[in-house]
């Protein structure tokens, strides 16, 4: 069960385990500022005992299970998730400071991404290719191995959902690096696997700081692949050190997401989206509206609906469940 999780030890081989170095960091609550736990401050030891673990499990049960078998153990790890929605998005509201409907729905996207991994397992192949006389060519999918997944604050369901479970359904270990802000749902999400029968070292998950924790992973002679979620000027890093272990990255360095109403738009239809784009998780998602256009002969009255509209709206500690939560920090 989930209230097994120890929030401030690693998850290593299906064993928690305290920090190498002894130290922690205080998680805080940011709809008070209060300290919600202590948290594992893991170091490049870590990273390097969770990479191994990693390994070890790609020689092992997880490493000889076929796609179908990991299409399964997919699809059981989302169908637990889904037992566990309440308990996610409240741990999730809690140190992400988003309101639970929010986090609910976040909870929710991370099952159904399993899901659709899961039914993916089995369905990605190779190719027979046509060439000379006397010779089959054929081309054959491999998993890159162990891969290291640094995922943000920000939507850290949604993203372990779509990085993570891809890795998984692919038959790659993982190491999970969540952000130092936010990791409650990441350690909590590990034991659901292993509850649901994903073998111990499959998913390993290293807490701790970006420059300590994320640099080793990302540096690691043994990481195979490296996907991140986060800022521009950090991808830039992880791209650099991922060149010099010449691994692939895959790397959401957020973006712009003007919202366009033509003259013709139905206003009614439109504005609850207009509104949400920009306040859904109090405005910290990368594809948050940064601007409006608006044709011409519409400004005025959509300046006077969304005037409207954000004055209705209410901020409130996550817990509260009302429309605008806390920023992170």
């Amino acid at each position: 069960m989930p209230n097994r999780i120890a929030p401030d030890q690693c998850l290593i081989g299906g064993q928690w385990r305290p920090p190498a170095g002894g130290e922690y960091l205080d998680l805080l609550n940011p709809s008070d500022g209060s300290t919600l736990c202590a948290i594992a401050r893991g170091t490049s030891a870590d990273v390097d005992a969770a990479v191994e673990s990693a390994n070890a499990a790609l020689n092992g049960d997880w490493g000889v299970a076929t796609a179908v078998e990991r299409g399964r153990i997919l699809t059981k790890i989302s169908q637990h998730v889904l037992k566990h929605v309440d308990l996610l998005a409240t741990l999730e509201a809690q140190d992400v400071g988003k309101p639970l409907t929010q986090a609910r729905n976040d909870a929710i996207a991370l099952a159904r991404y399993l899901e659709f991994y899961g039914g993916a397992a089995d369905k990605v192949h190779g190719q027979t290719i046509p060439y000379m006389e006397g010779y089959t060519v054929y081309t054959l999918r491999e998993p890159h191995g162990v891969t290291g997944h640094i995922v943000p604050w920000n939507y850290p369901m949604q993203i372990i959902g779509r990085s993570v479970g891809a890795a998984l359904a692919m038959g790659n270990a993982c190491v999970l690096k969540p952000a130092e802000e936010a990791c409650l749902t990441a350690l909590a999400f590990a034991e659901i696997a292993r509850d649901a029968g994903l073998p111990d070292g499959a998913l390993n998950v290293v807490s701790g700081l970006g420059a300590e924790a994320g640099a080793a992973l990302s540096t690691h002679k043994d990481v195979h692949h490296i996907s991140f979620t986060g800022s521009v000027g950090v991808g830039k890093l992880i791209q650099k050190a991922a060149a010099e272990n010449i691994v692939p990255v895959t790397l959401e360095l957020g973006g712009k997401s003007p919202q366009v109403v033509f003259a013709d738009a139905d206003l009614d239809a439109a504005l609850p989206f207009l509104v949400n784009a920009g306040i859904q998780n109090a405005g910290q998602t990368c594809s948050a509206s940064s601007r409006i256009l608006v044709q011409d002969r519409l400004l005025d009255e959509v300046t006077t609906r969304m005037t409207e509209a954000y004055g209705a709206l209410i901020a409130a500690p996550a817990l509260e469940d009302k429309h605008v939560g806390p920023l992170v920090s």
